[in-house]
């Protein structure tokens, strides 16, 4: 989950009189173009004193305010007038903002048309090698910050340009350890209507050159879009290093404590007794988010069947991977907590072990604090009289600060039909139907919370894993017995625990064989718990490669793989 609460500035007072601030966006001549301009124009203000306000936007009650419209066919040529009526957050309305002294900045999202195989034509922001950031995209159009007054005294015009382009990023070079595989996916590609891709990241076990007849089990890591391969560093940590601090874990320094544990992990991975075994994240951003959910979709394609079909025997015939569904376990936390459990259920025999740490919703009767299937208004508790909002957000003490609606309202200001990138909008792209506009149809109105029976009855025949694993328990019950295990703080930010109480009452219920699997939970453990009861949380999230690596080669790979499997000669 990617949704982050951020801790705000020092804040100087608003004028609480209405203005109407008239906001001119044009684009700074040396970035015009020929070609007429798509996308979703974002206007920001901020009371904050420093920083751009296009990182100052959140679930929080820091956050800034930001307005959003849909823009097509813009000429670079022209002044754009953008609309006292576009929808804002946590503002509704621009025409609402108080009078006061704000910093302005303003950002193109630029979409592209893709022309999909069932005939849809649709505007979408294609990653650029960012993982679906729309502040951090490369080509989109920016301006720089600057300080407006807007009035009480009738409308305010506020001439603004797009003077910046956020640069493109230069893809990370090779080492002895670690090595980038990138493809173009056919079945992707043939869905989309364009070239696709799908990327990994593989990291080498020690000793693979010197080993050329020696085939490795295959360590997948799911999680949101990564850049390089994450949690290693083949040098020692930087000595001149300014030590930050991490609000959300109230540690000071934890720039250098992710440092020490990543070189930690390459030591060790070196060393003489870690399972020599090849490990992979895998890079599968679409036109909706920063990674797929590892699964089929009408919205998305088939992006499941690309990962278990295509890029995954890739890696395996590149890089001498063993190359059957024993030996390929998956593991992740949170996105990629979802998607471990999600692969194994989805492809039972194509993967040995799944390790779902502190996953996204896997029973949509707990989807967050949501009955998808009984409730009838996701935003509010139900109530004749009282409108009480749901929580969406809370630390490891039960404190809310910011409640679901909040979050929904946020994504709706970013980008409308599903566009904004965020966390409830890939939910819906995921395991939603194609609504009539060829965009995902929507589990609720975003504005109301009122909620659609009939896409939730979509989402639970095929994306409510507990139903799944229930329902087809007698199919598949031999190829998921001792492989599922599933780990989750009790006190999850986002209230993902209370899904996995109710598959862990559904897997005990099973038989013919017994689930024989794992469930555990943190006490008092907030988001990406995975399981380790002797470290804090901010040090057990950094070890996932070292602790689920280790547990399937010491613990359960005996107990899952066939009495004919090589389990020795990779042991050097």
């Amino acid at each position: 989950m990617r949704s982050i609460i951020l801790t705000i500035f020092s804040i100087w007072s608003v004028c609480p009189i209405l203005a109407q601030p008239l906001f001119e966006i044009s684009i700074a001549d040396d970035l015009k173009v020929q070609d007429e301009l798509h996308g979703r124009l974002l206007v920001m203000l901020s009371v904050a004193n420093e920083g751009e306000p296009r990182f100052q936007i959140n679930d929080g009650p820091g956050t800034q305010l930001i307005f959003g419209e849909d823009i097509e066919h813009w000429s670079s040529s022209e002044t754009h007038r953008f609309s006292l009526n576009s929808y804002g957050y946590p503002i509704e309305k621009l025409s609402e903002v108080p009078a006061g002294q704000y910093r302005v900045q303003v950002l193109l999202n630029k979409y592209e048309y893709f022309e999909k195989q069932n005939g849809d034509r649709l505007l979408l922001p294609p990653d650029q090698g960012e993982g679906q950031q729309w502040n951090r995209k490369p080509g989109n159009l920016y301006s720089t910050p600057q300080l407006v007054e807007i009035t009480k005294n009738g409308p305010t015009k506020i001439a603004v340009a797009l003077d910046k382009i956020i640069p493109a990023i230069d893809p990370p070079d090779d080492s002895k350890y670690v090595k980038h595989v990138r493809i173009r996916s056919e079945l992707l590609s043939e869905f989309w209507g364009r070239d696709m891709f799908l990327g990994a990241h593989v990291l080498l076990p020690e000793g693979w050159d010197e080993h050329p007849d020696v085939h490795f089990p295959l360590a997948i890591m799911h999680g949101h879009f990564p850049y390089d391969f994450g949690g290693w560093r083949d040098t020692p940590p930087d000595e001149n290093l300014e030590p930050d601090y991490s609000a959300r874990f109230d540690v000071h320094g934890y720039n250098k404590i992710v440092q020490e544990e990543q070189y930690a992990f390459y030591k060790e991975w070196t060393g003489p007794d870690f399972p020599r075994v090849l490990a992979v994240t895998i890079q599968h951003a679409n036109p909706f988010y920063d990674d797929s959910y590892a699964v089929n979709s009408e919205n998305l394609g088939p992006y499941g069947d690309a990962i278990t079909y295509e890029l995954i025997p890739h890696i395996e015939e590149t890089f001498r991977g063993i190359g059957e569904g024993w030996s390929r376990f998956v593991y992740g936390g949170s996105t990629g907590g979802w998607e471990a459990l999600a692969v194994q259920v989805m492809y039972p025999t194509e993967y040995g072990t799944c390790y779902a740490a502190c996953p996204d919703p896997i029973d949509f009767r707990a989807y967050c604090l949501v009955n998808v299937y009984e409730d009838e208004n996701a935003y509010y508790l139900p109530s004749t009289f009282k409108k009480t909002l749901r929580p969406g957000h809370r630390d490891y003490l039960g404190n809310v600060d910011a409640t679901l609606r909040d979050m929904n309202l946020r994504e709706l200001a970013i980008g409308s039909k599903g566009r904004s990138g965020q966390q409830w909008d890939i939910w819906e792209a995921v395991y939603s139907p194609l609504g009539e506009d060829g965009y995902p149809a929507r589990i609720w109105d975003r504005k109301t919370g009122k909620i659609n029976r009939e896409v939730a009855n979509h989402w639970k025949e095929n994306y409510d894993l507990t139903h799944i694993l229930r329902r087809d328990w007698h199919k598949h019950g031999d190829d998921w017995a001792g492989k599922i295990h599933i780990y989750c703080g009790d006190m999850d930010n986002y209230y993902l625990n209370n899904a996995v109480y109710l598959a862990e009452d559904v897997l005990q219920t099973l038989n013919n064989p017994a689930y024989d699997g794992e469930v555990d939970y943190g006490d008092r453990a907030e988001h990406c718990w995975n399981g380790d009861h002797a470290e804090p949380n901010h040090i057990s999230r950094l070890r996932y490669h070292s602790m689920f690596i280790k547990k399937w080669a010491n613990e359960d790979l005996q107990k899952n793989a066939p009495a004919d499997a090589d389990v020795m000669s990779w042991r050097y």
